[in-house]
């Protein structure tokens, strides 16, 4: 299996920007080896390119939410157009992990471009495959909401199982990713390690699906809301939304990657102002707060855990090494009002969908610009103060 990096020495030897001053030194004995008189006109060439850092890897964790995936769409549209990043590791729940998927497969077939363009087509169909504006959607811009029909036919859809419901168990979305990504390829040679978040459903325990094993079931599996799709049954086990047990998981970042990068992109937002009063809002809160305990928690035990692994005289040890170079950014979702509605996160509506990669592009570029310096430095975000 390979795994991407955007930049490289001719000696095929790629660094983090955090490489440490011998490790630079050794890789330019080797390049400066190699670039000896006679071996041609490109070697001075080669050796300044040796001195450069590599692109800086993130890892990235992609927060689900249904139709606000699309946020993190216009996100990952950013990130991919500068040519100063490279990834290493995405994890995700339900529409993050479709997003990650994506982009790998996109990645896989043409580069970042390649990546850009297979998101592009994804939530395009998407937005396209469902009826007209004024039956499924009213208003405009941050305003749209579902119409009242929707609402009408969600709360009818409410009384009745997957079973009754949808007894052939139809699923459009299915069909969209079986005619996109190439699962095989993906499986064989994925450009990045992928963390497809899913929960069991009988213990409630979160199962991680790495690149290899990822397959339409584990994706769809990642994506299942149980009121709505039948479970997904793999290995005899059955699956329901990642997002109950990791919404994402951020663990598998950290044990399982090398760069000490990560980038959070959330679409619940970390500070909700008034209190819920309706019976309509007093439920979006309770299920918003259910896909997001378990997340919080993560980031709350990693605040602790690297606040307790400060440098003392006897207990640096390996993971406590591990735990200082640890760092975190966020690409900054508030006052996005349209990550507010939490009714819109069923809108696959092609207007609003469009809106939404608009603001996540906004976003990303201006974490880019502001905080991408960070990367491979410090974290950018007080994870005590998001998250303590």
């Amino acid at each position: 299996m390979t795994h991407a990096d955007t930049s490289s020495t001719p000696l095929n030897v790629t660094v983090d920007q955090a490489e440490t001053l011998p490790q630079r030194l050794r890789r330019l004995r080797r390049v400066r080896e190699s670039a000896m008189p006679g071996s041609g006109p490109g070697a001075l060439l080669r050796y300044w390119r040796a001195w450069r850092p590599a692109a800086a890897r993130l890892n990235l964790a992609l927060q689900g939410g249904g139709a606000h995936g699309a946020f993190t769409w216009g996100v990952l549209d950013a990130l991919l157009a500068d040519e100063r990043t490279a990834f290493e590791g995405l994890s995700g729940s339900s529409a993050g992990a479709i997003n990650a998927v994506v982009m790998a497969d996109g990645w896989a077939k043409g580069g970042r471009e390649g990546a850009r363009q297979a998101l592009d087509r994804f939530w395009n169909e998407l937005g396209h495959q469902g009826p007209h504006n004024g039956i499924v959607a009213q208003g405009e811009g941050d305003n749209t909401s579902l119409s009242p029909s929707s609402r009408l036919l969600a709360i009818w859809a409410g009384h009745f199982s997957p079973s009754q419901l949808n007894p052939l168990d139809l699923n459009p979305l299915r069909d969209l990713l079986k005619r996109q990504i190439d699962f095989p390829r993906l499986r064989a040679s994925s450009p990045f390690k992928l963390f497809v978040g899913t929960t069991q459903v009988h213990t409630g325990k979160l199962r991680i699906f790495r690149e290899h094993e990822i397959d339409i079931d584990v994706l769809m599996a990642s994506a299942c809301l149980p009121k709505i799709h039948h479970p997904v049954v793999i290995d005899g086990q059955p699956y329901w939304d990642g997002g109950y047990s990791a919404n994402p998981a951020v663990f598998p970042l950290f044990y399982d990657c090398e760069s000490a990068d990560v980038l959070l992109v959330l679409l619940s937002p970390l500070l909700r102002e008034g209190t819920p009063q309706t019976v309509d809002e007093i439920d979006a809160r309770i299920v918003e707060l259910a896909f997001s305990a378990n997340f919080m928690r993560e980031m709350r035990m990693f605040a602790q855990a690297i606040d307790q692994s400060r440098p003392a005289l006897l207990n640096l040890g390996r993971l406590e090494r591990r735990l200082q170079k640890l760092r975190f950014h966020m690409v900054d979702t508030g006052g996005v009002a349209s990550l507010h509605r939490t009714d819109t996160k069923l809108l696959a509506h092609a207007p609003f969908l469009d809106m939404l990669k608009g603001q996540g592009r906004e976003r990303a570029q201006a974490w880019l610009d502001t905080h991408f310096v960070g990367v491979g430095q410090r974290s950018t975000i007080n994870l005590r103060q998001c998250f303590g």
